[in-house]
Order: C-alpha cells, then sequence, then structure tokens
C-alpha cells in the first residue's frame, strides 16, 4: 500500500520542524518517514515528538532493576506494534532495538513471540505487562502490578511501559492507516556486526 499522504517538501517545513530533520538526518544518514509523514501538520508533529522524546529518551538509572533501559523501551514498541500489525514500527524500532540490545535476532523474536526470545525473566515480565496493556487494558489489576514488582519494577516503570506502549498504539495506527512504508534502510540496520577496523600500520 504506498502512502496516501505526499510528503511535504523539506524547505517548504517551519524552521523547527526542518532544524530537528535535518537533525536526524545528519545522526542516521536517512531521514525515517515519520518525520516527514507527520510534518504536513506541524502542530500534530510537535505535539507526536514532544511525547515521544518525553517517554522514549529519558536518561537511564544504571539500576539494572529500576528504570528502564533504552532497549528495554524500543522492545516495549516492537512487541505491541507487532500485536497491532504496525509493518512500519516494527521495522523501525526493531532495528534500533538490535543495535540498542546488540543482538541481531531479538526484534523479529519478540515480534513473534516474546515468551519465546532470548531475553530476560524481567523483560519478559514487562512485555507480559506491556502486551496485556496493548490487548486487553481494562483488565489490568493489581495482580499485573504485583508480577512486575517481583523483577524489581515499581509503579513508575509500570506507568513508563503503560504510556509507551499506549503512545504506539496511537503511532501504530497513525502509520497503518496512511499507509507509511518503512525506510529500506531499517531493514538491514543491526543484523550483521561491523567487520572489525584493520589494524593501523606503524
Amino acid at each position: 500500500m504506498p502512502t496516501r499522504y505526499p510528503f511535504p517538501e523539506l524547505n517548504t517545513l517551519p524552521e523547527d520542524i526542518k532544524a530537528k530533520v535535518l537533525e536526524v538526518q545528519e545522526k542516521a544518514g536517512f531521514v525515517p518517514n515519520v518525520f516527514l509523514a507527520l510534518a504536513r501538520r506541524p502542530a500534530e508533529w510537535r505535539a507526536f515528538f514532544a511525547y515521544h522524546d518525553a517517554l522514549m529518551l529519558k536518561e537511564e538509572s544504571g539500576n539494572p532493576s529500576g528504570s528502564l533501559t533504552k532497549g528495554e523501551r524500543e522492545m516495549i514498541v516492537t512487541t505491541t506494534s507487532a500485536a497491532n500489525k504496525c509493518l512500519y514500527c516494527v521495522v523501525a524500532h526493531g532495528a534500533i532495538l538490535r543495535i540498542h540490545e546488540k543482538k541481531p535476532l531479538v526484534a523479529d523474536q519478540v515480534a513473534v513471540n516474546h515468551r519465546k526470545a532470548d531475553i530476560s525473566p524481567r523483560q519478559r515480565a514487562m512485555l507480559d505487562f506491556a502486551m496485556k496493556v496493548c490487548l486487553q487494558s481494562d483488565q489490568i489489576e493489581d495482580a499485573d502490578f504485583e508480577a512486575l514488582q517481583a523483577h524489581g519494577f515499581d509503579d513508575e516503570d509500570a506507568w513508563d511501559i503503560a504510556a509507551i506502549t499506549a503512545f504506539f498504539g496511537l503511532s501504530n495506527r497513525m502509520a497503518s492507516f496512511s499507509g507509511m512504508q518503512p525506510n529500506p534502510e531499517f531493514y538491514l540496520m543491526g543484523r550483521v556486526p561491523k567487520p572489525p577496523k584493520a589494524p593501523q600500520p606503524v
């Protein structure tokens, strides 16, 4: 399905959005399609990425049983986006997940069945909670929080897991209805280890 809504030209965007897009392009080497697809409505673009950054760019605590790592945040996105059948988010965030976790197989594993993936029991509990928020949020109860607490997650971590799941529920639906396609670059990212650098002559 091709995109239904043509991307705006970069030079027509408001300066703050244009600057952010160019910053992402400089860092990644390409512009992820979501940045241009949503830029057709600048006010919504700003709100979307402000909430995205608040959820996904939090500083990590360094405590393995504390705040979610960047890789775990991407793990939540990839797993729940697969449940929502969002091609763009599974491919794009699966790529970022592989890079953060340094595991070339993990994104495919959690997208298909997180309970059989090569992840820790802690991460499995995290994804169990995320999937219940994704598919049965009306049935969340104290026992679900207790299952998280058994792995060192507190109520603020539960909020993070739920908020990431809910936010990307929005993202999944916007990407799917509009026909947003993943950039080709995402498919191979993090799958093949980079070759070691050749030794320098002395």
